[in-house]
C-alpha cells in the first residue's frame, strides 16, 4: 500500500443462512427458484387460489400466540425485536398466523370459504444446513372456512398436480395421518404421556422437555435414543371417535377417487394444540435429512385463539428452495432479436428498433460496444438469439439501412413474416432481409 493511500474497507460477507441467487449463470438456481414460483401461480390459478399479501413483520403476539410459546420457533428461532415506539415485533417464521390475523382484522369471513395462496421469504434462526436457511421462501395454500373432508381433498390434490408439473413427483411420496377431533386428540394424548412416562430413562432430554411441554412432538424425533419409544407408542387410531373416522375415511376417498396415492404414517403428527383431523407431508430421500418438500394439515382452532370466532381451516407449505433443488433446469430463454449497431453514430438508431421490438412484446438485446466484430460476437454467440438485426452506416434515401438476418433454428422457429418487419421498420430504415439460415454463428459474415 503506499504510503498515503487510503485502505480499502473490507466488504462486509453475506449473513449466515442467507445466500445470493443470479440469473443465466452455470447452475441456473436462479432459473429454477423463479420456475418453482411461476408452476405454482399458474397451478393455483386452476384451482381458484387468490393471491394474498400479508406483511413481512408482525405484532410478536400473532406468533406466540398461535405457535404457543412453549414451540422451539417461538422460544428458541425466531427474529424479533423492539421497534422505536417500544412494540415487540417478529419478522413472520412462517404465513399461516399473518393470513389467519388478517381474516380476523380485514373483515375476510365474508368471503368464506377463503381460497388464498401467496409465497415470499421467512425468518428462522436455524443450523443452516442443505435445504435450511435462516432466510428461506415458501409457497402457502390455505383454505379458511371450510369444515368439510372436500376441503382437505382439494389442498392434496392441488399439492399433488404441482409436484407433478413441476417433474419432481416420482420419488416424493405423500403420507397422511388423522388427529381426530378434540376427543381423539385427548385421548390419545394421554396415552402417549402414560407411554413416555414408563420409559423416561430411555428418553434424551430433549424429549424429556417435550414430554412436559408437547408429548406428541416425541415420535417424530430424530434421536436414535427415542426411536424405540416412540416406535412402540400407542398409534391414534384405537383413539378416533365415529366423527373423526368418518372424516378421515372421506379424505381418504376423496384421494382414491382422484388418483392420489398416499401411505397411511399413524406417527406423522402436527404438536400444535389448535391442529385437527389431516395432517400430511409430501417426503423424499433426495434431499438428506431435510427429507420434506412440503407439509400441512387442518388447524381449525388457529382462528380462535387469535382472537377471532372458530373457524375451521386447513392448509399447506412448502419450501421453494427445497423443491428447486428437486427440479431440473429450466433451459435459459435466449433473446428472440439481437440488434447490432454498426457504428456509434448508429446508437441512437439501435435503441429505436429495439424499443420497436419489445413493444411488440418480443424480447431484444442491444449490442452497441466495441469493434464491429466484436459487437457480433456479443451479440449472436453469447445471446444465441433467433434473427441478428444489424444497422450499418450505409444511408440510402435518407434512412439507414436494416438488415435482418435468420440463424440458428430457423425455419423451425416460427419467423415474423415480411408486412410485420416492414410495418414495424419500413417507415424509417431501408429494409435488406436475409432469410437464407446459416447454421452456426461462427459461419456469419463480418
Amino acid at each position: 500500500m503506499a504510503k498515503n493511500e487510503t485502505p480499502r474497507p473490507k466488504t462486509p460477507n453475506a449473513v449466515r443462512g442467507t445466500q445470493d441467487m443470479l440469473g443465466g449463470t452455470k447452475d441456473a438456481f436462479a432459473e429454477r427458484f423463479t420456475h418453482v414460483i411461476a408452476t405454482f401461480d399458474r397451478v393455483r390459478k386452476l384451482y381458484g387460489f387468490q393471491r394474498v399479501e400479508v406483511p413481512v413483520f408482525e405484532a410478536t403476539a400473532v406468533f406466540a400466540r398461535s405457535l404457543g410459546e412453549s414451540t422451539d420457533v417461538v422460544s428458541k428461532e425466531m427474529y424479533t425485536f423492539e421497534d422505536r415506539g417500544g412494540d415487540s415485533i417478529t419478522l413472520r417464521p412462517e404465513f399461516t398466523a399473518g393470513i389467519a390475523r388478517a381474516y380476523i382484522t380485514e373483515g375476510w369471513q365474508q368471503y368464506a370459504p377463503l381460497k388464498v395462496a401467496t409465497h415470499g421469504p421467512l425468518f428462522r434462526y436455524e443450523r443452516p444446513q442443505k435445504g435450511r436457511f435462516r432466510q428461506f421462501h415458501q409457497l402457502d395454500a390455505e383454505i379458511i372456512g371450510a369444515a368439510e373432508p372436500g376441503a382437505d381433498v382439494e389442498l392434496l390434490v392441488f399439492a399433488d398436480q404441482l409436484l407433478k408439473e413441476l417433474g419432481i413427483a416420482d420419488g416424493v411420496t405423500l403420507t397422511l395421518n388423522t388427529l381426530g377431533d378434540a376427543a381423539s386428540r385427548e385421548a390419545w394424548r394421554v396415552a402417549l404421556i402414560r407411554h413416555f412416562e414408563a420409559h423416561r430413562d430411555q428418553l434424551s432430554e430433549e424429549s424429556l422437555d417435550r414430554l412436559a411441554r408437547n408429548p406428541m412432538r416425541i415420535l417424530d424425533s430424530k434421536d436414535p435414543r427415542d426411536r424405540p419409544v416412540a416406535d412402540s407408542a400407542p398409534g391414534i387410531d384405537a383413539y378416533l371417535t365415529d366423527e373423526a373416522l368418518t372424516f378421515f375415511d372421506k379424505v381418504t376417498a376423496g384421494l382414491k377417487a382422484a388418483g392420489v396415492d398416499y401411505q397411511r404414517n399413524d406417527r406423522l403428527v402436527r404438536g400444535l394444540d389448535y391442529y385437527r383431523h389431516t395432517a400430511f407431508e409430501f417426503v423424499t430421500d433426495r434431499l438428506g435429512a431435510q427429507g420434506t418438500v412440503l407439509g400441512g394439515g387442518r388447524y381449525d382452532g388457529l382462528i380462535e385463539n387469535l382472537g377471532g370466532p372458530a373457524t375451521p381451516a386447513v392448509g399447506w407449505a412448502a419450501g421453494i428452495e427445497r423443491l428447486a433443488m428437486l427440479v431440473d433446469a429450466p433451459e435459459i430463454a435466449k433473446a428472440n432479436f439481437a440488434v447490432i449497431v454498426e457504428s456509434d453514430d448508429l446508437i441512437s438508431a439501435g435503441y429505436d428498433v429495439a424499443s420497436r421490438i419489445w413493444r411488440s412484446s418480443l424480447s431484444c438485446e442491444v449490442t452497441a460496444t466495441g469493434s464491429p466484430k466484436k459487437r457480433w460476437e456479443k451479440a449472436t454467440r453469447l445471446k444465441n438469439p433467433d434473427i441478428a438485426i444489424s444497422i450499418s452506416s450505409e444511408v440510402t434515401a435518407d434512412r439507414p439501412n436494416l438488415r435482418v438476418r435468420y440463424y440458428a433454428k430457423y425455419p423451425q422457429i416460427e419467423m415474423p413474416s415480411d408486412d410485420v418487419l416492414h410495418s414495424m421498420f419500413g417507415s424509417r430504415y431501408n429494409l435488406q432481409i436475409e432469410r437464407q439460415p446459416i447454421t452456426l454463428w461462427a459461419d456469419r459474415p463480418v
